[in-house]
């Protein structure tokens, strides 16, 4: 298996009161990543996902589409060595 890595994602425009943790979540977990996402309060939603370059540069591109409600406008990436998330949530 690939080497694991950690994106940290921050995503802006209309994300939040659309499902998008929800189905970020979702999408997560049916791709086999690790991590957790939540709102932040300037209206963004924020990530962490740790996984292989395939699967989160996968993850990354339904990130710039989001669930389909809503309008994503940046998402923008870095990237740091894996912490060993467990599984995938939704944090508040």
């Amino acid at each position: 298996m690939d080497e694991k890595l950690l994106y940290k994602i921050h995503i802006s425009g209309q994300v939040q009161g659309v499902g998008f943790r929800w189905s970020a979540s979702s999408e997560a977990r049916n791709r086999g990543i690790k991590g957790f996402v939540k709102n932040l309060s300037n209206g963004s939603v924020y990530i962490e996902a740790e996984g292989s370059r395939e699967q989160l540069n996968a993850y990354v591109e339904w990130c710039k589409k989001g669930p389909g409600f809503g309008f994503v406008e940046s998402v923008n990436i870095d990237t740091f060595p894996p912490v060993n998330y467990t599984d995938f949530r939704i944090e508040y």
